[in-house]
């Protein structure tokens, strides 16, 4: 089910408009996510859409033709993002559904994220679920969370995590 638009709207707040440095969002499917990024301010150029559902990404690409759309597997960051990424990325959204994974995949996909990112820059996850999707306790991590978004359907809240 696409984002609420509050919540994508919460969701690209986070994200610096300012730098010319790559945002990656993992899971775009429709673009909800990604209309709220553009909206927000950041040029479509700087955008790279890990997309797994090749239907998606082919929506994708006739959406956003400036953002580089990559088919591939999100839960596999690494090779997804290899040769792709110039320069570290400013941030990386994502609205993968983290919470229906285990625990060990979730932990790999915020480490590999945090591999692709500048250091401080967020890791911003959207969770339906009261407890966040990845524990604030990581060490060297720094997790902050969103008032819950209570017009979203289901409700839901923003958890952004900074390494360093």
């Amino acid at each position: 089910m696409p984002s609420g638009r509050v919540l994508a709207r919460t969701m690209a707040q986070y994200v610096d408009v300012e730098s010319d440095a790559p945002v990656v969002e993992l899971g775009p499917g429709t673009g909800a996510i990604t209309n709220a990024l553009i909206a927000r301010g950041v040029d479509q150029k700087r955008l790279v859409l890990v997309e797994y559902n090749p239907g998606f990404c082919a929506l994708l690409r006739d959406r956003y033709p400036q953002a580089q759309v990559i088919q591939g597997d999100a839960y596999r960051l690494r090779d997804s993002l290899r040769e792709v990424l110039s320069s570290p990325a400013s941030a990386v959204v994502s609205g993968l559904p983290l919470v229906t994974k285990p625990m060990q995949t979730r932990l790999r996909l915020i480490r590999d994220a945090f591999l692709a990112l500048a250091p401080g820059a967020p890791f911003v996850q959207f969770t339906y679920s009261v407890a966040p999707p990845i524990p604030r306790s990581l060490p060297g991590v720094s997790t902050e969370a969103s008032e819950r978004v209570w017009i979203n359907l289901p409700p839901a809240r923003v958890w952004v995590y900074r390494k360093g």
